[in-house]
């Protein structure tokens, strides 16, 4: 859950039911969670927000209290992680089932994409730089 806390202090994480919503319609979401105890209300909310995107969901073993504790609030239901690497970081870091190694397959994709436009860009900027076309 540490990496929840990264996210939460690189501001690249949205916390709660409208923020996550927000970030989910917004494409920014990479992956939401949501913690074992939080209602069936909560979850299906969480799967509508992702459905027909590649966002993933998961349900993580962490009560919202303890998801709460890592963020620093009192609980904590829902939040979205707004970076592939962060996301996929955190996934890699849980304990390994079928669930979360769709997701990681899911994310180590996205995040090779992620990587190869940003050095494509490097690239393209180092170009003008010089004047080749």
């Amino acid at each position: 859950m540490n990496y929840l806390s990264l996210a939460r202090k690189a501001g690249k994480a949205e916390l709660g039911e409208e923020p996550v919503g927000a970030a989910a319609r917004a494409g920014k979401a990479y992956l939401i969670v949501v913690a074992r105890d939080a209602s069936d209300h909560t979850w299906r909310r969480a799967k509508s927000f992702a459905a027909g995107t590649e966002q993933q969901v998961l349900r993580l073993r962490e009560s919202k209290d303890e998801l709460g504790q890592c963020i620093g609030r009192q609980n904590l239901a829902i939040a979205a992680i707004t970076d592939a690497a962060l996301a996929l970081a955190l996934v890699k870091a849980m304990e390994p089932t079928e669930d979360t190694a769709q997701v990681q397959s899911v994310l180590e994709a996205k995040a090779a994409r992620l990587a190869k436009r940003a050095q494509e860009a490097k690239a393209h900027q180092r170009n003008v730089r010089k004047g080749k076309k």
